[in-house]
């Protein structure tokens, strides 16, 4: 942490993201937690951040107006593992569409200029353009808000999968009061939307289980990668997902997964064993993750691709189970939310 408050360029800041991934296989190697991991990536990745924007705001002139630069999915969520790429984006006060125009065109250089440096320290740019470069994404708190409404009104494929990133927002650098204040009228108004939470829930139940009818492992039939499970897509994003919707519909603020679950359930009146159950098994398939990402190939294709005859065997039968907690988890959204 004191090395990256230290830097003064970008070159140095690029050395000490390689350290950080180098720590973070030291952490995997000493079985720290799941939820301890992500946290550490994406404090130090926050830290880092934080400085590649100081370091390239000083080189621009730029408008002495409240902006904030935004953080989206998993780093929104503060649950970065190290294959991640950027999702980010810009948010500015403006009095009108004039205004906003002329303030987005003053801020899109220095904010494709923080995309090209954070590019250089190792967080590739979004394959998506979902970054703040792109003009679509460096917006006014009213253009923020058109875009959210547009998504909530019309749930449409592309609706859903740009509500999956864009409404796990934080703020991560500048005037955060903006986003909170954007936050605090996406929960107001996502829960009055009753259609499109529905058009979510129904979204995540499009999901093959990795687990056969006799609990055995089922393989998604990958020509490249045969005999794997992706445990993002097969893993994580569920839990991740229903998390989501229940912070929609209960306007819960806070955008990590595990305490949205938490809270959620808490209010919902999910038993305290229950609960841990659900949370511990998030847990374990975000270790195995990290585990696989330190241990095994850096490609991203195959990043979160694990071979389960290739784990412990302690570790096959806990992965099993926590498979069947998104069984679980998902037969409880679709009483609450698909039933009657």
């Amino acid at each position: 942490m004191q090395s990256i408050l230290a830097a003064r360029d970008i070159r140095t800041l690029a050395v000490l993201a390689g350290q950080i991934r180098a720590f973070v296989a030291r952490l995997v190697a000493e079985r720290v937690s799941a939820d301890a991991l992500c946290h550490r990536i994406s404090s130090l990745n926050d830290l880092l951040t934080l400085q590649v924007i100081e370091l390239v705001a000083g080189q621009f002139d730029l408008p002495y107006v409240p902006w904030c630069w935004l953080v989206f999915g998993s780093e929104g969520r503060l649950e970065q593992t190290l294959a991640t790429d950027q999702d980010n984006g810009l948010i500015f006060d403006a009095e009108s569409d004039a205004e906003a125009a002329r303030l987005r065109a003053a801020f899109l250089p220095f904010a494709r200029a923080v995309n090209e440096a954070l590019d250089a320290c190792g967080f590739p740019l979004c394959k998506g353009n979902i970054m703040a470069g792109n003009p679509q994404w460096c917006l006014s708190i009213d253009e923020w808000r058109t875009a959210f409404l547009t998504w909530l009104s019309t749930p449409q494929p592309e609706a859903l999968l740009n509500s999956s990133i864009f409404f796990d927002l934080r703020g991560l650098y500048g005037q955060e009061s903006l986003v909170n204040d954007l936050r605090k009228w996406l929960l107001s108004h996502a829960s009055t939307y009753p259609i499109f939470l529905r058009a979510m829930v129904e979204n995540t139940m499009n999901w093959d289980s990795p687990l056969n009818w006799w609990k055995g492992f089922r393989y998604d039939r990958d020509k490249e990668f045969p005999h794997t499970i992706d445990l993002k897509k097969h893993g994580s994003r569920p839990f991740v997902d229903a998390a989501r919707i229940y912070a929609l519909a209960m306007q819960i603020p806070d955008t990590n997964t595990v305490e949205r679950l938490r809270v959620s359930g808490e209010q919902g009146g999910m038993a305290a064993d229950e609960l841990a159950v659900l949370i511990d098994a998030f847990h374990h398939i975000q270790r195995l993750r990290l585990e696989h990402q330190v241990n095994g190939s850096s490609v991203a294709a195959v990043s979160n691709r694990v071979n389960p005859d290739e784990l412990h065997e302690l570790d096959r039968l806990i992965l099993k189970e926590s498979l069947k907690q998104v069984q679980h988890l998902q037969k409880r959204l679709t009483r609450q939310y698909l039933s009657g």
